[in-house]
């Protein structure tokens, strides 16, 4: 290969040039971003940097002697992809051709509809939304978020301890349950409760109100929730659109096998946007985990560069961590896998607990809160009996 693309400059996407280059690749490789920012760390968006005790220059991911030498296309967006001539099209009218393709362009914040335009109104994916966000929650008063996953609640954790008024609204019955299931994910969406934070569960959002800016929330069964602030968690789907029509099979982001591959020679695809293939479950599953960001980038590096030449391997169980209101909450395997859930150590009422998550008597997930040593140990089992 005498030209790679990467095609997205975020963690997948960095990790992908990484890996290229550790692998031994040491031809032309172009990496493309639709964000003008070099590469960051996203989790402290919602934390951290939200709350202003660290800065841009925190987030940066490249250490300042790392040189990949590559050359970056910042600031514009990957809008189609020519098959026959291996040519990436850019928002700006330019052409990258390549004989080898990284596919990492993530995923992007779902919208509420009819939100569009409104002030006051924010979702949370980019460093940029983080800025506008910050400014916003400076001024303090009412905030309202809707959708109480990881990123809804740590906006919500943020914004209490900087002492706005806080409501979380959940349209599940409980928070969380999809990926830690209903008894553990009501006890960790608890942390609200304990800290003064307003849970609304089991209702859904019927519009927003305001002219120009948004002054209340309203819900499905006829309450209106006042609002000075409206942060919009309610997921993310994957960035795919750009790649219709390009012969790549997409479903729910792009299809890979197990090593990355896709059904494209030449084409393989990492991080959010990307629907890896699980031995384990038999199915396909798109991972929207830091780690696997970080991680799953060395296969499907591998096998671009030796395609068909190197047999895939069952990738570890995800993982990812959540820092609310003091409480650091880790979490490794699938929750929807196990038919049991039980505590091991701790407490709930103490949040302060570790949970196996088992199938048939065999551990699928754990779940920490505060318990990072046997969460530790409990994680490198599970990697153990899961491959």
């Amino acid at each position: 290969m005498r030209t790679v693309a990467v095609v997205g400059a975020s963690l997948a996407g960095l990790s992908a040039a990484r890996s290229l280059r550790k692998q031994g690749y040491d031809g032309r490789l172009v990496v493309i971003g639709d964000e003008l920012h070099r590469p960051y760390d996203r989790p402290p968006l919602s934390k951290e940097f939200l709350a202003g005790t660290i800065g841009e220059a925190d987030l940066a991911l490249e250490t300042e002697d790392e040189d990949l030498q590559a050359e970056w296309l910042l600031g514009t967006r990957a809008t189609g992809l020519d098959p026959t001539d291996r040519a990436i099209r850019l928002a700006d009218g330019r052409e990258v051709r390549a004989d080898g393709i990284v596919i990492a362009t993530g995923a992007a914040a779902r919208a509420l509809p009819g939100s569009d335009g409104l002030a006051g109104v924010h979702t949370l994916r980019t460093l940029d939304d983080a800025l506008t966000l910050r400014d916003e929650l400076a001024r303090g008063g009412r905030l309202v978020v809707i959708g109480g996953g990881f990123i809804g609640a740590e906006v919500a954790s943020t914004a209490y301890a900087l002492g706005l008024d806080v409501t979380v609204v959940e349209a599940a019955p409980t928070p969380l349950a999809g990926p830690l299931g209903e008894t553990m994910g009501a006890i960790v969406s608890a942390l609200h409760a304990d800290h003064g934070v307003r849970l609304l569960c089991g209702v859904g959002v019927k519009g927003l109100s305001g002219e120009r800016r948004v002054d209340a929330v309203l819900l499905e069964d006829g309450r209106t929730i006042p609002a000075d602030t409206v942060v919009v968690g309610v997921g993310a789907r994957p960035c795919v659109e750009w790649l219709e029509g390009s012969g790549l099979v997409l479903d729910n982001g792009v299809k890979c096998g197990a090593d990355g591959r896709t059904s494209l020679a030449g084409v393989v695809a990492v991080g959010d946007c990307a629907n890896w293939y699980d031995p384990r479950a038999g199915a396909h599953r798109r991972v929207e985990h830091w780690t696997g960001a970080r991680e799953r980038p060395d296969a499907a590096v591998a096998t671009l560069l030796s395609w068909g030449a190197v047999e895939p391997g069952v990738p570890r169980p995800p993982y990812f961590w959540s820092d609310q209101y003091g409480v650091k909450i880790q979490f490794a395997g699938h929750a929807a896998d196990a038919d049991t859930v039980t505590i091991e150590e701790g407490a709930a009422d103490d949040r302060n607990v570790l949970a196996v998550y088992r199938r048939a008597g065999h551990p699928v997930a754990v779940l920490g809160m505060n318990q990072p040593r046997l969460f530790t140990r409990w994680r490198k089992q599970l990697a153990l009996t899961t491959t």
